[in-house]
């Protein structure tokens, strides 16, 4: 087999394997898809096919479409006034002709392509229903700091068992951005709002949201690729050059997270494939903001011994690592530290405690995806601090090839024969391994 071939073939199956367990762990859920009119281009059949194999994985999908852009098409046609008032359209009786005419024409048009099931497709074969209706109540804004906002409104509740009810049925459930009243009155609505709506009422596992930005960044420019709801709050309350897009996004976000959805994920939408990415590989391509644990380091416990046993077995072939069995790895599960990213441990340390209030760090080992990152800044701080709590006065480390990253932290070489007596007698003479120590006073 040709190099490049075999290379081919190893990058997809490395490719299945980490998406296999969030196949598994989707199987099931309800996600809630937002996604504006700017979306429904050229490229807008990728879309579809994507969704159309997350929904043959057996997630429960309900998609929210915007039309802005559908909108003000068919306001200039007309002639129309177009008035935004603090982010929000004035919809008078004019805009709200177009409104109907423009969502109506878009929605149509998103259930054909859904409908697609054409030869040689990713959709083929695939028979995806969907399910429209009028589950949105909604009510008038009204009239606020002396604007009239007409027939633009906000969400009153949805009707979440018949959406429930169409999901059951197996059906793709899509939302367009107007309510109804019980007075029988039409509402123009935000489509992000609907779907943050939807995703609280519905206690859906994801909110998604496809936004016309390549990602949130830091001051430095860096993709931020998960923010907890109190980083998220920060972010949104300092609002420093974060567009108006964002400040909607953000503000979208925090308020699912606080009513309940688990996680909230904001991806570019004209990055190919970027949903599956996002919802099917660790890292994904997007930012997530999320009121639980995404990742965190922690004491070990027994349920870590395959994961520790996984991280450390290539550095264990290369020789940097002594090898650990199975058996013995149980026995001292508890001087382990690690940290763990979305399911999977991706660094761990051990503290191993001698008489004479010093002790071994060991086993310090980081994935090489998340190297360089300050994982293991982390763990070695983590340690350290369980070693001054315990009343241990001096660390020290036995490596054969990182000598240089544990000296630039303050470690510095010792002699064998100041090694406790005990470690010692199992100093390996084969391996050579250098010796450091640190006080941790």
């Amino acid at each position: 087999m040709p190099a490049q071939q075999k290379q081919q073939k190893n990058a997809f199956v490395t490719s299945i394997r980490q998406a296999a367990p969030y196949i598994q762990a989707h199987r099931g859920a309800t996600f809630v898809i937002s996604f504006g009119g700017e979306s429904v281009d050229e490229h807008f059949d990728q879309l579809v096919h994507d969704i159309a194999l997350i929904h043959t994985l057996g997630i429960r999908l309900v998609l929210v479409h915007g039309a802005r852009p559908q909108i003000e098409h068919r306001l200039k046609q007309r002639q129309a006034e177009i008035q935004y008032v603090n982010g929000l359209r004035v919809t008078d009786d004019e805009a709200l002709a177009a409104v109907k005419d423009a969502v109506g024409s878009l929605r149509v048009e998103i259930e054909a392509k859904l409908s697609m099931s054409l030869v040689n497709t990713p959709t083929a074969g695939a028979r995806i229903g969907v399910a429209t209706g009028n589950f949105v109540i909604a009510r008038p804004l009204g009239i606020r700091d002396g604007i009239d906002y007409c027939h633009t409104g906000e969400v009153r509740r949805l009707d979440a068992a018949g959406i429930h009810q169409q999901l059951d049925a197996g059906r793709v459930v899509l939302l367009s951005p107007l309510g109804y009243s019980p007075t029988g009155e039409v509402f123009n609505l935000s489509a992000e709002e609907v779907a943050t709506a939807a995703a609280v009422a519905l206690h859906a596992e994801k909110l998604i949201l496809l936004v016309d930005d390549a990602g949130l960044r830091d001051s430095k420019r860096r993709l931020l690729r998960q923010l907890s709801l109190l980083d998220a709050e920060q972010v949104l309350r300092l609002r420093r050059k974060l567009s108006d897009a964002w400040i909607r996004h953000l503000g979208n976000a925090v308020e699912s997270c606080r009513r309940g959805v688990k996680r909230t994920h904001l991806i570019d939408r004209t990055a190919d494939g970027g949903l599956l990415m996002e919802l099917f590989t660790r890292d994904g391509i997007g930012t997530l903001i999320t009121a639980e644990s995404y990742e965190g380091l922690r004491a070990a416990s027994i349920d870590d011994v395959g994961g520790i046993l996984q991280l450390i077995a290539p550095l264990e072939e290369e020789g940097v690592l002594v090898k650990r069995s199975r058996e013995l790895l149980e026995m001292e599960i508890d001087h382990f530290l690690v940290v763990k990213r979305d399911g999977m441990i991706v660094a761990c340390a051990a503290l191993y405690p001698y008489p004479g209030a010093v002790a071994e760090l060991a086993c310090l080992a980081v994935h090489p995806d998340y190297r360089s990152q300050g994982r293991g800044d982390s763990l070695l701080q983590a340690i350290e601090q369980r070693a001054r709590h315990t009343g241990i006065k001096r660390l020290f480390v036995l490596t054969t090839r990182t000598a240089h990253w544990f000296q630039e932290r303050g470690f510095r070489k010792m002699d064998l024969a100041d090694l406790p007596v005990e470690k010692q007698s199992l100093y390996n003479y084969q391996r050579k391994s250098k010796v450091f120590i640190k006080a941790v006073e």
